[in-house]
């Protein structure tokens, strides 16, 4: 799957003050990315809110995103949850044709361990479809261990990538170290990005990149090309930046930004809210950095 590779961006969906879907806000910020060198888009993820939208709202954000896009980028689809046979059914039912692979969590609550992780995705597989496995301990309450998503890798061809977000950083190290050479991995991190694309991973599938698409692709591509001081001076450019925008949880931070470069409204669903007043002052200070 090197056709991913690069950076992904986890959209955001922008919302209207009334808290419809801003479908113009979605095209801007779909066109921007496109034109900044984002290499994919990730659709209804996580940052995403997509667990705040209703299914008619999930299909016309889809359709929309594959309208915009126009096939200039290749796409991923978020379809995730803690009910195998339901995103198995999901998987199976939804029209997967615009998209290269399905970005599936581990599932969340229920709180499997590992041979359930195992037996959940072996589940998947079982579809047929290029699954992208997310591990997200922070979110789900359970991390996929390094031998299970081996383990998976090696019996299961279209399992082709795990989005790795794990907060101990040995673990990529490990599956980068062990994996088949046909299994990928990109950063779930945006701060982990750099030291894991220049060990051997695809790259990212970030938050900050859409924000920062020009700048966070390029410190990609040349940490592809191992060209490791000029990616680090990217790198360490946008530590401060992108600490900041997960301070308060994810996506109140990187839509602060995206509202302060005219690109949405600043606009959130429940239970999450936009950032705090103090915090936004942060990141708008810190943006007059890249300005």
């Amino acid at each position: 799957m090197n056709i991913l590779k690069g950076v992904g961006v986890a959209l955001i969906t922008p919302f209207n003050e009334d808290l419809s879907v801003d479908f113009d806000s979605l095209t801007k910020l779909i066109n921007y990315n496109i034109e900044n060198g984002t290499n994919y888009l990730v659709v209804l993820g996580t940052t995403g809110e997509a667990a705040t939208l209703t299914t008619d709202e999930k299909s016309a954000v889809i359709s929309h995103i594959i309208k915009i896009n126009n096939k200039r980028l290749p796409m991923v689809l978020g379809i995730g949850g803690n009910n195998t046979m339901d995103v198995k059914h999901q998987i199976e039912n939804t029209d997967l044709s615009a998209f290269e692979a399905v970005l599936s969590v581990s599932p969340y609550y229920n709180k499997p361990n590992q041979e359930g992780i195992y037996q959940h995705y072996k589940m998947l597989a079982s579809t047929g479809k290029n699954i992208i496995i997310y591990n997200v301990p922070g979110r789900t309450g359970q991390n996929i261990e390094a031998s299970t998503t081996l383990r998976l890798a090696k019996d299961f061809p279209n399992l082709v990538m795990i989005k790795e977000a794990a907060p101990n950083i040995l673990q990529y190290f490990d599956i980068l170290r062990q994996k088949n050479s046909a299994f990928n991995l990109v950063s779930g991190d945006d701060e982990f990005t750099l030291p894991v694309t220049l060990a051997g991973g695809n790259g990212v599938i970030s938050v900050i990149g859409q924000a920062y698409p020009k700048e966070f692709s390029t410190m990609v591509q040349l940490a592809l090309d191992k060209k490791v001081d000029e990616a680090y001076k990217i790198h360490n450019s946008l530590v401060e930046i992108t600490r900041l925008i997960f301070a308060e949880g994810n996506p109140c931070g990187v839509k602060t930004i995206l509202a302060e470069k005219g690109l949405i409204k600043n606009y959130l669903r429940l239970p999450l809210v936009k950032a705090s007043e103090g915090l936004q002052e942060k990141i708008k200070a810190e943006m007059l950095k890249f300005s």
